[in-house]
């Protein structure tokens, strides 16, 4: 199957910038080889899987097996079309499992793509796409007793919903749903006018990264008080040299977001957040774009600044939007990361190792990247705290 996807990428990255509106360059350069890499790592796995023998005394021993569940249900998400369902077909298939796979109502096309692709790699019935209305597809899957168990990748209020339905037939439930990602930011970072600065910097601005529709998007900032004037300078500028415009080109940094409807959500918590006191540092409305994309849904990338019990603090946006606040010092960045009903990821930068562990070790999120952010590797667990999720 990898080969599939490798032989056919520019047509799968395609298709997955016009099914949601993201830049071909995220697509190509990202989605698309993390997806086949997610395949190739669990390939690898099903040689590796072993099973136990444990010795209880000298008469008796104790066998472990794997066994599969049977077939498992998967529903996946807009933002990530291909990369959701890579992430959820390659584990169960190869457990041995059967998938009927329930894509986003917004963007069918790149999965219903790639199982042309590939399907004639599977014998009929492993892997199963249907399309339609989420909530009555999903309760399906969810309710259903020919389905062992139900992932799901969404929001924590449609997640708590499937976990409901699958205690009708107690069947087991994976949930990775929202967050609201810290990115923390110590003053020691601008030590030195340097790449690792540079670094920092473009981490700051990685809340614009797929439109900021990303689940584990640094959509809060927290920046030491000691550098936060002259850090946000350079960091607003940064944020307002991202090029918008046809994700079809390849210098396009931030595309389109998905809907009409996810516009005017985010577009409505910019004003809330102004309502309650934040101060719009850039951006702020919709970017008007000229010719065939007057009418897109584009965005400013918006920096906003306030505190953190503000609803633009503590709820997911999932656009193009980062809430901004300072500290003083560790104890209080920890406090505040920790201060959310989300716990999926966070970031931390600094150049003291030992802060930057502790750091890791104090907040409560499922990854932490140190000094880098939004690095998705097969083999590196992912999971989450509080309501953004479920891993049994």
């Amino acid at each position: 199957m990898p080969i599939g996807w490798r032989q056919n990428l520019e047509l799968l990255a395609t298709a997955e910038t016009w099914d949601n509106g993201k830049p071909i360059r995220e697509t190509s350069a990202a989605d698309v080889p993390l997806a086949i890499d997610h395949f190739r790592y669990f390939a690898s796995c099903i040689r590796a899987q072993e099973g136990g023998i444990s010795e209880i005394d000298s008469e008796t021993v104790a066998y472990h097996f794997h066994e599969p569940l049977g077939v498992v249900g998967q529903i996946i998400p807009w933002n990530f079309p291909l990369l959701m369902a890579s992430w959820k077909m390659a584990p169960a298939l190869a457990a041995g499992n059967c998938v009927v796979l329930k894509p986003a109502r917004l963007t069918p096309l790149s999965v219903l793509l790639l199982m042309e692709i590939v399907g004639d790699l599977l014998p009929p019935g492993v892997v199963n796409v249907v399309n339609g209305a989420g909530g009555e597809i999903g309760e399906y899957l969810a309710t259903s007793k020919r389905i062992a168990k139900v992932a799901f990748t969404g929001s924590t209020e449609v997640g708590q919903q499937i976990m409901q339905y699958a205690t009708q037939n107690i069947i087991p439930v994976t949930l990775e749903l929202g967050g609201k990602s810290p990115n923390i930011f110590f003053a020691d970072v601008m030590d030195e006018e340097d790449a690792f600065f540079d670094k920092a910097l473009e981490g700051f601005a990685l809340f614009a990264f797929n439109q900021g529709e990303v689940c584990t998007c640094p959509s809060r900032a927290l920046v030491q008080e000691s550098i936060y004037e002259r850090f946000m300078e350079r960091a607003i500028r940064r944020v307002e040299s991202i090029r918008s415009g046809n994700p079809l080109d390849s210098v396009t940094q931030m595309g389109a977001q998905v809907s009409h409807g996810q516009l005017e959500t985010i577009l409505n918590y910019i004003d809330i957040g102004k309502k309650e006191g934040a101060d719009v540092l850039t951006g702020g409305r919709r970017k008007l774009l000229e010719g065939e994309l007057k009418d897109g849904y584009y965005l400013e990338p918006t920096i906003l600044f306030g505190q953190n019990n503000m609803r633009v603090f503590q709820e997911e946006i999932f656009g193009p939007v980062l809430a901004v606040t300072t500290f003083k010092t560790m104890e209080e960045a920890l406090e505040l990361a920790n201060d959310t009903q989300y716990g999926l990821g966070a970031g931390v930068w600094s150049r003291n190792g030992n802060l930057a562990y502790k750091m890791g070790r104090g907040i409560q999120a499922g990854r932490v990247w140190t000094n880098c952010y939004h690095a998705y590797p097969a083999h590196a667990a992912f999971g989450g705290y509080k309501q953004s999720g479920h891993w049994p």
